[in-house]
């Protein structure tokens, strides 16, 4: 008997759309002799729908997709989900949401209290991946170095911004300001003078109340997958990311709509390197105390100095997204992916009772 997957896409967070397009890619991919999709999306403004099979989940001209607003409502709560009165008998969720009201623990934790499986990381360390500033102290912590920063919150800004420039120009430039629980690089400034920064904070602040200053790594962009096979997590060849020199920095056209980015598999360092980035992912992935998947990113320095930039418990996830393209090149395709993420789900070790 086939297993129920609901895929869960959109939510409320600036990457609705990406979720959308992730959530396509595992709709096309999903092993159908195993599992029986179900898609289901999560409206900008909070309503939860069934999405019809055929509806466009990829870009098209151009054109990003969304959760269509009238579709069929679906009712969630401690006892499940259901449609029309009729309940959607959901073995496994695959919560494809990015950023936050998804990847920061809150539909976690929902799941946990309806004791539905579910992909990826469990409430605590969903929620600690999502703030850089809580994750970036444990992964220093456990020996893994991290860019040189400060945190601003918008509270702080409005009564004391003099002194947080100030502060912010002590790091030097350039530095990059970003939101402290964004992704996909939304609201993410380079900064090179002081009269840039007002402006980056009030950008970032328009996506979280809390930014991120960090100074700028010289150095190349260099990932790795990590994915838990039978219960241990395991890394992926590394790549490193090439970027068109139009591009300041790996910013969110860069990522999704100019196609001005690719990622050379296996990254062109000596092998020694590569095999420590690989166990750095492994470690930051444990020291959070993640499951199932997660993309980990680094910055090689000229020196060899691997430093990391953030880990991402809910990666982008098409067929040409990074994490499926590091998992190919390592001889696991992307339908054997997901269903390892399956399997790993039904095992449920990520919630406080291990069930």
């Amino acid at each position: 008997m086939k297993e129920r997957v609901a895929i869960i896409c959109g939510g409320r967070s600036s990457e609705h759309e990406i979720s959308c397009i992730s959530a396509g890619g595992v709709l096309a991919a999903i092993d159908r002799s195993k599992y029986e999709p179900i898609l289901i999306g999560i409206t900008r403004t909070g309503q939860w729908v069934l999405i019809p099979e055929n509806h466009q989940m990829t870009i098209r001209d151009g054109v990003l997709p969304t959760v269509p607003e009238t579709a069929p409502a679906v009712v969630v709560d401690v006892a499940g989900l259901s449609s029309g009165g009729s309940a959607l008998s959901i073995d496994i969720v695959f919560p494809l949401l990015h950023g936050p009201y998804g990847e920061d623990g809150s539909i976690q934790g929902l799941l946990e209290m309806a004791d539905i499986a579910y992909v990826g990381s469990g409430v605590l360390a969903s929620a600690v991946a999502m703030d850089k500033s809580f994750a970036k102290p444990i992964f220093a912590a456990h020996g893994i170095a991290t860019a040189h920063g400060i945190v601003v919150k918008a509270s702080d800004w409005k009564t004391n911004a003099t002194a947080i420039t100030a502060e912010i120009e002590s790091l030097g430039f350039p530095l990059f300001i970003k939101p402290a629980r964004g992704g996909s690089s939304r609201g993410t400034t380079k900064v090179k003078s002081t009269d840039q920064i007002t402006a980056a904070i009030e950008e970032a602040h328009q996506f979280d109340p809390k930014a991120i200053v960090e100074i700028a790594i010289v150095g190349s962009e260099i990932e790795c997958a990590v994915l838990e096979i039978d219960g241990q997590p395991q890394a992926s060849m590394v790549g490193k990311i090439h970027i068109d020199s139009k591009f300041e920095f790996y910013d969110f056209e860069a990522k999704y709509l100019d196609g001005a980015t690719d990622i050379e598999l296996p990254a062109p360092i000596d092998k020694k390197v590569a095999d420590a980035i690989g166990a750095a992912a492994v470690k930051a992935f444990k020291a959070l105390g993640c499951s199932g998947l997660a993309r980990v990113d680094f910055f090689l320095t000229q020196t060899n100095q691997i430093v990391i930039n953030e880990l991402n418990t809910m990666p982008g996830f098409t067929s040409t997204s990074v994490f499926p393209k590091m998992w190919g090149a390592s001889g696991i395709t992307y339908t054997e992916v997901i269903t390892h993420l399956l399997k790993s789900a039904l095992k449920r070790t990520n919630g406080v009772l291990g069930n």
